[in-house]
């Protein structure tokens, strides 16, 4: 397509004469267009979100109560509502508390058009999407293979699966068979029975009710504080297999899901132990967490203690936060990070083959450099192109006075930390993430503007989002859009390996969960340094076919059929 083709400078002066950013962004931007192509150790990012449109503010509705989903607020969602080539983004939105279900006010969820000029504009009405109740995450996929995007909303006791018709969203939660009654965070796309259809998995926190939140205090018992998640009773997530013409199955107990009693956070998808079928880890608050083991026969086993992602080395549970599931050494084997709360550090669990996970927190450095952070949303992804997958987190803690009682801050400038190589990670400049310190939440990590360098939208409890652009040189780069013919249209479960010209190697996959709360349906994307050419790509697609691509150019953004030459 024309958009994704174009080159990186002509893609950085859209935004400058498209008239809508400001003076000092644009030369910025031509400044670092115009630079050499070499990649850069460091990465840079300009806050364009006064000219972005982006208007949306995230109402978590707190009160001197301090009801626990208060708290909670805040995923968001990148894809292409309107198939034009650009990633949209969709932002859940919360209620006036104490609400159950819809006997309160709510707030709008809110849907943006990617303008392609930096611009974003609310088409939320137009597009059926402003939803009810207290939504806290959206899990975006085409659930019906029928070549439009469809959005599931997560939220506490009022779930929501909406179909996409041409652009406009039908809610067919009740005639899908999907329930609502729990208190959900988020949710995963997979295909988990390699039928060609996606399945939904939906990630479920604790029993709450207004009713039922006993009100807590600090220590001190002076200032009242959202309570411990031990002073709730967990829940079981939820399965549900995709049977086609709209309807799906409840298979949480057949499967073995349902008797894994957590506190989920966080979840993601990705096939650890490359049999060829989906697993999914989740992240519990203050519990052990989970690894769902695919048996390939329509069961899971949770295995997390067995392969080592249970705990961090020292045996303490920890509160598993936003999670991603991702290859950050390049050796081919998907690895876990997920964020926590100051004190706790922000877990890497690196994958050693054979089912096999070791604590790697400390080796990299992670442990160090956020040991005074508390995080939420996070993306395992390359920010300057040079070949190494970094970490992006968006950063806060959870209670609102923290400051009052305790040495730890409540907003928090968010953080990158730069791979310099096989997983041994850095702190980025402290100018490379701009803006003040927010309660932030959610973060999709995704290409924008179509530069090829990897943008950043982060939510605020109470504030409007921070849309980042990624204005550093980097490396050279390459993207795949996949289409799955036989297997799902999403390609969602896809293995993509690329050997560059100077023989390196890398993995990434096609996925739809990431972070806490949040989805990104977007393109795979590969930094390759200063190599201009990608000779050989080999793409394992879900339902196992392998299909071999040659001599490929840096600089695009390929559309791939399965099977098509």
């Amino acid at each position: 397509m024309a958009f994704a083709q174009q080159s990186e400078s002509a893609m950085a002066l859209t935004w400058v004469i498209s008239g809508r950013a400001p003076i000092a962004l644009a030369l910025v931007a031509c400044l670092w267009a115009a630079a050499t192509a070499s990649p850069d150790p460091h990465v840079l990012f300009a806050d364009v979100s006064a000219a972005s449109g982006l208007d949306f503010t995230l109402n978590n509705s707190p009160t001197a109560r301090k009801y626990l989903p208060e708290t909670m607020a805040g995923g968001v969602a990148a894809f292409d509502f309107n198939n034009d080539g650009r990633l949209d983004l969709f932002f859940p939105n919360g209620a006036e508390m104490p609400s159950l279900r819809k006997t309160g006010a709510k707030f709008s969820n809110r849907l943006y058009r990617n303008d392609g000029d930096g611009h974003f504009t609310d088409v939320t009405n137009a597009a059926g999407l402003g939803g009810s109740g207290y939504s806290i995450g959206a899990a975006a996929a085409d659930f019906d293979n029928d070549g439009n995007i469809d959005l599931f909303v997560a939220g506490v006791h009022e779930n929501h699966l909406y179909r996409n018709v041409g652009g406009r969203f039908e809610d067919v939660t009740t005639a899908a068979g999907i329930r609502d009654d729990q208190f959900a965070v988020g949710a995963a796309w997979l295909d988990f029975d390699r039928d060609g259809r996606l399945d939904l998995f939906i990630l479920n926190y604790v029993q709450w009710s207004p009713e039922h939140d006993p009100g807590c205090h600090d220590p001190s018992g002076r200032y009242p504080v959202y309570c411990h998640p031990k002073f709730f009773t967990g829940t079981a997530s939820r399965l549900y297999r995709n049977l086609g013409g709209g309807k799906f199955d409840d298979v949480s107990q057949s499967s073995g899901i349902a008797a894994a009693i957590g506190k989920g956070m966080g979840v993601a998808v990705a096939d650890y132990d490359a049999d060829g079928y989906p697993d999914l880890f989740v992240t519990n608050d203050t519990e052990p967490n989970f690894l769902f083991h695919n048996l390939r026969d329509g069961k899971f086993a949770e295995v997390a203690l067995d392969s080592g992602v249970a705990l961090p080395d020292n045996g303490a549970t920890v509160s598993g936060m936003g999670t991603d599931f991702r290859d950050y050494d390049n050796d081919g084997r998907p690895d876990i990070a997920f964020t926590a709360l100051a004190g706790q550090t922000f877990l890497l669990f690196h994958n050693l083959g054979g089912g096999q996970f070791e604590d790697a927190t400390h080796r990299s450095n992670l442990s160090r450099l956020t040991a005074k952070l508390s995080g939420w949303g996070i993306a395992i992804s390359d920010l300057n192109n040079d070949g190494w997958k970094d970490l992006f987190t968006a950063n806060s803690h959870v209670s609102d006075n923290i400051q009052l009682f305790s040495g730890d801050q409540y907003k928090q400038k968010n953080s990158i930390f730069l791979n310099r190589g096989g997983g041994n990670l850095i702190e980025a400049a402290a100018n490379a993430v701009p803006g003040a310190a927010r309660a932030n939440r959610g973060a999709v990590v995704a290409d924008f503007d179509g530069d090829g360098r990897l943008d950043a939208v982060v939510t605020a409890l109470g504030e409007r989002p921070d849309l980042l652009r990624n204005v550093a040189p980097g490396g050279h780069w390459i993207e795949f859009k996949l289409t799955g013919t036989r297997s799902n249209r999403d390609a969602l479960g896809a293995v993509i390996h690329v050997q560059d010209s100077a023989n390196r190697q890398q993995w990434n996959a096609m996925t739809s969960s990431t972070g806490y709360a949040s989805s990104c349906l977007c393109p795979v994307h590969f930094g390759l340094g200063e190599q201009t050419e990608v000779t050989q790509a080999e793409i394992l697609w879900p339902d196992g076919t392998r299909q071999r691509l040659r001599n490929l150019k840096a600089g695009k953004r390929l559309s791939v059929a399965e099977g098509s030459k």
